[in-house]
């Protein structure tokens, strides 16, 4: 379907009473070596890493949705695969960090930036966990702490999907969360959802009928990035919940396969006065966001993103 034919049948697809049923399949959590390993079923469907050296953050890796198929760059965990590149080693499958915390940088790695430390896992239950995280400047200093429930469905073959919410807490110190595009809750794909490029064979739509690249920096509930794998079309859709602040979000989503919901750079995504986008937390307060991914079949049309959007926004309350 061609994306001219996407934005025609949109507004429809809005309207149109779809309903549908999904049988969640077991989902087993299984702790070992500074890592959780999520199966469903047997298979593998992806691992949180919180203890590892080289990286600055919990991150989700691999990401395997339907058909066994890999979803998020090999780079920078592991050695890149054909048609990736090794730009943006910050850039680790999918995660959770902000460039601009008290005005240190979380988003990007190396000497004086920040590191999200894991301290400990309050619950590990079912198809979900919840763990609590100290965010470090470069010399070790806390600078607030965040708690995080990631929970993880198979709805059958075709549909896996994680649920994500986190709680930053100024515990120590009134928190800014600075107005920046780098951020926030973000994942990088794998080569084929890239828009440019020698391997890109990926299309993208947002929830207000925009396609393409000029969804950065535009605000939407969702977005949706498709391509084809194997002659099967593969897509990642991403959900900013109606309670989060500043909802819809805006999207620092970049045309070779970075996509970031991120409520704070109104700044680079508005052309607004430089701090705009802050947000205060006095000592003592906190705030929370919710955030859903898909891995589906499909384009955002045939998947009926529009609706599921909507009973998961419902149902996520």
């Amino acid at each position: 379907m061609s994306l001219k034919s996407l934005r025609k049948n949109f507004a429809y697809l809005l309207f149109f009473n779809f309903s549908f049923i999904l049988n969640a399949s077991d989902i087993s959590i299984v702790r070992e070596n500074g890592k959780l390993i999520i199966r469903a079923g047997d298979d593998l469907f992806t691992q949180y890493i919180y203890k590892d050296e080289k990286r600055s953050k919990p991150v989700l890796y691999p990401v395997i949705g339907p058909l066994e198929t890999p979803l998020t760059r090999k780079y920078p965990l592991e050695e890149k695969s054909e048609g990736e590149e090794s730009d943006h080693p910050h850039h680790a499958s999918l995660w959770y960090t902000h460039g601009d915390v008290n005005g240190v940088d979380f988003w990007a790695i190396g000497k004086n930036k920040g590191k999200i430390i894991h301290q400990e896992f309050l619950e590990i239950k079912g198809n979900s966990f919840t763990s609590s995280n100290f965010w470090k400047d470069g010399e070790g200093k806390t600078i607030c702490q965040d708690q995080r429930t990631l929970s993880f469905y198979e709805f059958d073959q075709n549909e896996r999907a994680i649920d994500i919410e986190i709680t930053l807490m100024a515990t120590v110190e009134d928190l800014v969360l600075g107005d920046t595009k780098e951020g926030s809750m973000g994942i990088r794909m794998a080569p084929e959802f890239r828009l440019r490029g020698k391997v890109a064979r990926g299309s993208c739509l947002n929830s207000e009928g925009i396609v393409g690249k000029s969804i950065w920096g535009k605000r939407a509930s969702w977005v949706s990035y498709w391509a084809k794998f194997d002659k099967q079309n593969m897509a990642i859709s991403i959900f900013d919940h109606p309670s989060n602040p500043r909802h819809p979000t805006w999207w620092h989503a970049r045309d070779y396969g970075l996509v970031a919901a991120n409520p704070f750079g109104q700044h680079d995504f508005e052309r607004k006065p430089k701090g705009t986008g802050d947000m205060k937390l006095s000592l003592g307060e906190k705030v929370s966001f919710k955030y859903g991914f898909l891995f589906h079949l499909g384009d955002p049309l045939d998947s009926n993103v529009a609706q599921k959007y909507l009973k998961w926004s419902k149902e996520n309350i």
